[in-house]
């Protein structure tokens, strides 16, 4: 009578067999996974070391200036810049943030900078800080949307995140963008959590109705992550300039993170 672990012929149970069979598929299953996850942990350290790299390299201008006559200083040498990069039209300056970077604007690619350094377009992850076609470059339209990447170490809009904490918000009331000729003086007026829509293409700000609309958004997000400011240097109407610093939020692709600023200040600079 045989056994009921019939053999193989090599003597074997044909369940020991399987058993086997079960574990070198799971060793193999697990192998690949850690393989595929050192690959991505070294691919997010490479990036974010490239990142950082380019922030540190790039002889960044002192934007703590103040000023000290009739104009406004200007730190940035925008003639040098261009040299690089003709598509650099601007710079925008947080402080108390590693934000301190060229923005820029690609006249036939809205995605461009996406993946694209602002210094030299050489491809690069973390991409730049820059604003799309549907903006004038020279901040006159009622808003303008400036979008930067999260997530590599402290570099782009990471530091955007750090407006999540009340004190954070309440202590730093203003950021600055500077052009050729230019200083413009932004007040902070809400930091908040939003979805992924598309804001330009969502609103139609020759609309007053839809200005009205995304003023009243910003003014008061119906968001439970948000910080206000109440108390402004202007009051926010149809004449305002309003500019949206965009970013990820980390494992939730269907939302952003907006920082929202009004123009109280334009200064001509040296």
């Amino acid at each position: 009578m045989k056994d009921e672990k019939e053999l193989s012929n090599g003597g074997e149970p044909k369940e020991d067999k399987k058993k086997d069979k079960k574990r070198a598929v799971l060793l193999v299953l697990a192998i690949i996974v850690f393989v595929c996850a050192c690959v991505y942990i070294g691919f997010y350290i490479y990036n974010s070391t490239m990142a950082q790299r380019e922030s540190e390299i790039v002889t960044t201008p002192d934007t703590t200036a103040q000023q000290s006559g009739p104009l406004a200083d200007n730190p940035v040498d925008f003639k040098t810049l261009q040299q690089g990069n003709e598509d650099i039209y601007a710079w925008i300056k947080i402080d108390g943030t590693e934000i301190d970077y060229p923005i820029v604007q690609s006249p036939n690619d809205d995605d461009f900078y996406l993946r694209h350094s602002a210094y030299d377009k050489s491809w690069i992850a973390s991409g730049a800080i820059y604003t799309q076609g549907a903006n004038s470059k020279d901040f006159s339209d009622p808003v303008t949307v400036i979008y930067g990447h999260n997530g590599y170490r402290e570099t782009m809009f990471t530091a955007l995140h750090e407006f999540e904490d009340k004190e954070f918000f309440d202590s730093h009331e203003y950021f600055y963008i500077y052009m050729p000729g230019r200083k413009l003086t932004y007040q902070v007026v809400s930091a908040f959590k939003y979805d992924d829509r598309h804001i330009m293409n969502s609103f139609n700000f020759v609309i007053p109705q839809d200005l009205q609309a995304f003023q009243d958004t910003v003014t008061n997000p119906a968001s439970a992550l948000k910080n206000v400011r109440t108390q402004l240097d202007t009051q926010i109407d149809s004449q305002s300039k309003i500019v949206v610093l965009s970013t990820c939020i980390t494992n939730q692709e269907n939302n952003r993170y907006l920082v929202c600023g009004v123009l109280v200040k334009d200064e001509q600079t040296n």
